[in-house]
């Protein structure tokens, strides 16, 4: 199944579309821009939510959930808020619809507009810090840790799935602090809960850095992020965390009493992943065979398919498999045992590839003698007989060596692409000839980063945080420097 993938060298982008459907992760919807996301890529999705909630919960955060509907006003509040998001959102302007006169169908009830119209939330901090004004009076209230699931509404024209949608699942979390240096801190920690969760999850190295003020979130004195690097060369925000300064409190009038009596406006934060890590898992790993996914996130982490020439020779076969199934179950692996008739082992086998399923295991009569067993490693695509005395932990084993070497193929491959230029002319040759990340001074002017973006196409990522001090000249203007950034071109 794998041979009908259009090779990644030949059409990265249209290898993409296709993965993403023929391994049954989504497909387009009867709504412009819009996806369904099928049940094996919600498995995967809902493995990633599991991980990162845990982890959530684990500094400190609770869950909440706020309304799909924003009152249009809310916008007004913070100028450079509603300013960033205006091109972007969908508005609801009635309340109901009725059978048209004609029998045409029906319309929508002219006679049902509303008042003020809401807006479908691209986005939580207005609603979430309107609330917020009801529950915090002093500093007793504080810090709140909210994070809420849920799906927002971002009108995009240009689609691709997972990667840009204009309905799309994620989290969002929103906290509001006494102090300036809270706030900091609690950016700083989830930004990098970010970066553990794609390392040590996703199996897909980051750099985590200070976004450059045009490339911000809208209403943010400070936006960190995590940058990737897929297969193609070109860079992908994976993850983002907003140091919100008083901004929305003041919009919104949020104040509490410290202990010393005095009143004063509230500091926030919010930061948030989506189901754009869908797409990062998929470019970073997979290859023209199919998905290439780590086993912490693998719905199905091994699969067992049987081999047999009769029905004797299968129920044999299946009575081995079940002690099999039993000891991977008890180390907490997920597996499948497939022994449906209606498949040929080959076509399961290219199937599995396909869906990228780490590790699988082949059973046959002549292994049932011998009490062996095939495996096969999605990752290097290789095969050995094992014995099936101990294969448990054989399994284990081999699955915590695929999470590792699939991080250590993805970080070898960002490593080689990471270049340092001082030469504008080099950069602009560069970004044709090898592609990826470069590290360039430049003046912390927004004019210079204007003209880079409109010449080359590529963008400032981040200032890295480990970016040391370094005198230099801006590759453009040759003005002084004392840091490099992070320039690619990006998804």
């Amino acid at each position: 199944m794998g041979k009908f993938l259009t090779s990644r060298n030949e059409d990265y982008s249209q290898w993409y579309n296709e993965l993403v459907t023929k391994a049954g992760l989504a497909e387009p919807s009867a709504v412009r821009g819009c996806m369904v996301i099928k049940p094996y890529g919600y498995a995967i999705w809902e493995k990633m939510q599991r991980a990162l909630d845990q982890m959530f919960k684990d500094t400190g955060h609770v869950n909440a959930y706020f309304p799909l509907l924003i009152p249009k006003s809310f916008f007004s509040k913070e100028a450079d808020h509603v300013e960033g998001f205006a091109k972007e959102c969908a508005v609801v302007t009635h309340y109901r619809l009725k059978n048209a006169p004609d029998g045409g169908g029906v319309i929508v009830d002219p006679e049902a507009k509303l008042e003020e119209e809401y807006i479908i939330r691209p986005t939580s901090e207005t609603i979430i810090w309107n609330t917020y004004k009801n529950w915090i009076q002093s500093y007793r209230d504080l810090p709140i840790l909210c994070n809420q699931w849920a799906n927002v509404m971002r009108w995009e024209m240009r689609t691709r799935m997972f990667l840009r949608t204009a309905e799309f699942l994620w989290q969002e979390g929103h906290t509001a602090h006494a102090t300036r240096e809270e706030a900091l801190v609690e950016a700083n920690k989830m930004v990098r809960v970010y970066s553990d969760f794609a390392e040590k999850w996703m199996a897909v190295p980051v750099i985590m850095g200070n976004k450059s003020e045009s490339e911000r979130f809208a209403g943010a004195l400070e936006t960190f992020t995590i940058e990737a690097l897929m297969q193609d060369g070109k860079a992908l925000q994976a993850g983002t965390s907003h140091f919100l300064g008083q901004n929305f409190a003041k919009a919104f009038d949020v104040m509490f009493t410290d202990q010393t009596g005095n009143r004063d406006y509230v500091w926030a934060t919010s930061w948030g992943v989506s189901t754009r890590l869908m797409g990062a898992l998929i470019m970073a790993h997979s290859d023209d065979n199919g998905l290439v996914l780590p086993p912490k996130l693998a719905p199905i982490q091994v699969v067992i398919v049987p081999i047999y020439r009769s029905a004797e020779g299968l129920q044999q076969i299946t009575a081995k498999v079940e002690g099999i199934v039993e000891a991977l179950k008890a180390k907490g692996i997920s597996v499948k045992y497939d022994d449906r008739d209606t498949q040929k082992p080959g076509w399961k086998f290219a199937d599995y590839e396909l869906k990228g399923v780490p590790v699988r295991l082949a059973i046959g009569e002549r292994d049932l003698q011998n009490d062996t067993v095939e495996v096969a490693r999605r990752d290097t695509l290789t095969k050995e007989t094992v014995a099936v005395a101990g294969i448990e932990e054989y399994v284990a084993q081999l699955l915590e060596n695929i999470q590792q070497n699939i991080y250590k193929k993805a970080l070898d491959f960002r490593n080689s692409k990471i270049t340092k230029v001082d030469s504008y002319d080099e950069f602009k040759e560069l970004l044709e000839t090898k592609t990826g990340f470069f590290l360039c001074h430049w003046d912390g002017t927004s004019e210079t980063e204007e003209r880079i973006k409109a010449e080359t196409k590529a963008t400032i990522r981040c200032i890295p945080f480990d970016s040391p001090e370094e005198e230099g000249k801006c590759m453009v203007t040759g003005k002084p420097s004392h840091r490099r950034v992070l320039i690619a071109k990006a998804y």
